[in-house]
Order: structure tokens, then C-alpha cells, then sequence
């Protein structure tokens, strides 16, 4: 049986929420019905259509994050088993450029709501802090396709890079100290002055033709 041509519920409401105008909507309605069967609700196994995600190597990260509660409703914890198109949605425009005429207000918290996005991708356990072992297992991932980078050379990088974090947060530590993990101002810190643009890719969704955000 092929797939409705169902339209999404388009509101202001919806508008006002995502930033997407009706006709993004529309458009990532159609990525919606494709992935969900023309289901009401989208499950992880749907993303096995998207031939791109499968060569991502945080893929089970970037899925994880369409179902992670803070990412659908700030103050909520743990996961949903499936998602509607509103939630869908919702995740999606933390995608959306920042362009057009922002203030620097709007862009600042545009900016902070990716870095958010990011961070609980990073932070597995909901414990607002992205620990060692959390860093190292992003790394290992993100290195995962290089066979000429061994295990041991992969933590032995996010170690480094912990250790950066530490010194850019905190300053000098005492011998006896521990750095316990990033927190979410200690990220904002460690991502100032960086691109956060060209770190948030949404390729395999089709969204080259979403406008920038306004």
C-alpha cells in the first residue's frame, strides 16, 4: 500500500514553537511520513531507512537524540519509545541556521539551545555533567572508522582533551584535585568562538533546502 498525501497539522502554534515556517513544515512532514511508514508516530527502527545515517559513527547518538525527553521538553528526563510529527519536529529545528535578521540576543539563545542540543548528546546518563568516560566513549565513536587509530590512542586523545577542559574551566588545579566533568557552563566556555554551524549537519534528513531561521 503506498503512502497518503496526509497533510501536517499546520498552526501558529506550531509555527511560534519549531521557527519553521508552513512550508519547512510541510516539507519535513513529507521526511516524517517517508520515515514512519505514514505512521502517526516515529520509532528508532524507522531510521534505518536513512542510507546516510548508517555511515555516521554516532549514529546511535544522533538517533538516541529525537527521543531524549530534554530535548522535547527542557526539565524532562529519560526516553520516549516513539515520537509524533510535533516532537519530531521540535528536534529538528535545533538544526535550523542561524541567519536572516537576528538580533545578537535572539542569536545567543539560538546558539545556547544547539550547544544544549550537543551537550545531552554527550551526556548519556542525564547527570548535567559529561564525565570521562562519557567523553572517552564520544571519541572512540567519532574514531571508530579510522583503523589505524587504536583504542588506547583514541582515549589517550580524550583524556588530552579533558584535561584542556579542565584548565579552560577551572584553571590551575591543585596536584589532589579532580575534575569531576563538564557541566553545561563549563561547554559553553570550552565552545566559545567556535562554529557551532558547521558541527550540527543534518544532510541525511534533506534539509540543504530549509531556509535559515528568522
Amino acid at each position: 500500500m503506498g503512502l497518503t498525501q496526509s497533510r501536517p497539522p499546520v498552526t501558529q502554534e506550531l509555527i511560534e514553537k519549531t521557527g519553521f515556517t508552513a512550508e519547512q513544515i510541510e516539507h519535513l512532514h513529507k521526511r516524517f511520513i517517508y520515515l514512519t511508514g505514514d505512521k502517526p508516530v516515529l520509532s528508532k527502527r524507522d531510521f534505518e531507512k536513512v542510507s546516510d545515517l548508517t555511515q555516521n559513527p554516532i549514529r546511535d547518538k544522533i538517533k538516541n537524540a529525537f527521543f531524549d525527553r530534554r530535548n522535547l521538553q527542557p526539565g524532562s528526563y529519560g526516553y520516549e519509545s516513539e515520537i509524533n510529527f510535533e516532537q519530531f519536529l521540535i528536534v529538528m529545528s535545533y538544526f535550523r541556521p542561524m541567519g536572516g535578521p537576528m538580533d545578537e540576543e535572539n542569536i545567543n539563545v539560538c546558539r545556547r539551545d544547539k550547544l544544549r542540543f550537543l551537550f545531552n548528546m554527550y551526556d548519556t546518563d542525564n547527570d548535567s555533567k559529561i564525565t570521562l568516560d562519557e567523553y572517552r566513549n564520544v571519541v572512540e565513536e567519532l574514531l571508530s572508522g579510522n583503523l589505524h587509530i587504536e583504542k588506547e590512542t583514541a582515549r589517550s586523545i580524550a583524556d588530552g582533551a579533558m584535561m584542556e577542559a579542565a584548565s579552560i574551566c577551572v584553571g590551575q588545579m591543585e596536584p589532589d584535585q579532580i575534575y569531576e566533568g563538564i557541566t553545561f557552563e563549563d561547554f559553553l566556555k570550552i565552545w566559545e568562538g567556535i562554529d557551532i554551524e558547521t558541527k550540527m549537519h543534518v544532510r541525511f534528513l534533506n534539509m540543504d533546502t530549509i531556509p535559515s531561521c528568522h
